[in-house]
């Protein structure tokens, strides 16, 4: 995750100020955490947890005599820790990719290299000319109307028309949104990640550089591109009039658990003696 301008964290998750005055928007990546269920992170933090305590399984039993406190929350934070690295690592690859893709200097990072050495590899082989084929990065879009706002990592335009024009394929613009990861393949999404790009493709309107509106550009394909150390794929998603309605409900979802209450007053039986019964009546 990359912070975006206008965007910032509340207790409910990031929300974007509107630079028009309006209401603030709920951020898209919010409503997919709050919105969707996320039945892969379980068994992954599950998983993690297993293998801390199985490799550091003589330390673990050791301090179950002695620390037991101290190492519950140890072991309650491994699958915390990992993540946070996790998007820590991802929003410094998000910041090189969009330095990379408008031809800007960035600071050296070692830990980023591998996977910007995947993203110019993928340019190289698509044919991507970086000055004219890169139509925005970094680009926040914004749906005031149903309230909710968010950022996409790139358009660029691709070869991957069928119609040929003079023995080449045509160009079509694609709306990307990059994804890291150090131990899933590159060919693996999550459906949400369909959502997400629905969500900005039939947005209302984009936020210039000047807080001024303009329009969302004819976006004719939406996918994922992920990113790993070694190898990269671009997967199609089908961020289509379906999907955005499927989010719309995620949305809906969204807004509802933001507003509820965190407690209820519980319901107090009836004071004794002062029950109407039939036969007292």
């Amino acid at each position: 995750m990359t912070d975006p301008r206008h965007a910032y964290d509340t207790d409910h998750g990031r929300y974007y100020r509107d630079p028009a005055g309006g209401p603030d928007l709920v951020s898209v990546t919010n409503v997919l955490s709050a919105g969707v269920a996320k039945f892969a992170l379980v068994p992954w933090a599950v998983k993690l947890t297993a293998e801390y305590c199985v490799d550091n399984r003589l330390d673990v039993a050791r301090r179950a005599l002695g620390d037991r406190e101290q190492l519950l929350k140890d072991i309650k934070a491994v699958h915390r820790d990992a993540r946070d690295r996790a998007a820590d690592l991802g929003t410094r690859i998000h910041k090189r990719a969009e330095k990379m893709a408008l031809l800007a200097p960035f600071e050296p990072d070692p830990e980023v290299d591998p996977y910007a050495r995947q993203l110019t590899l993928f340019w190289e082989r698509w044919g991507v000319d970086l000055e004219q084929d890169i139509v925005a990065a970094e680009l926040t879009f914004a749906h005031r109307r149903l309230g909710y706002a968010g950022t996409g990592d790139l358009m660029a335009l691709l070869r991957t028309s069928w119609r040929r024009v003079k023995g080449r394929r045509t160009k079509q613009l694609w709306l990307i949104d990059y994804k890291t990861s150090a131990t899933r393949p590159a060919s693996s999404v999550y459906p949400e990640n369909a959502m997400q790009l629905a969500a900005l493709r039939f947005a209302e309107c984009v936020w210039l550089p000047d807080d001024t509106d303009g329009p969302v550009p004819p976006i004719q394909r939406t996918g994922v591109l992920n990113l790993r150390q070694r190898s990269h794929a671009l997967v199609p998603m089908p961020g289509n009039r379906r999907t955005h309605r499927a989010f719309r409900g995620a949305l809906e979802t969204t807004k509802w658990l933001h507003a509820a209450p965190t407690t209820y007053p519980a319901l107090l039986p009836p004071v004794a003696g002062t029950q109407t019964t039939r036969k007292a009546a």
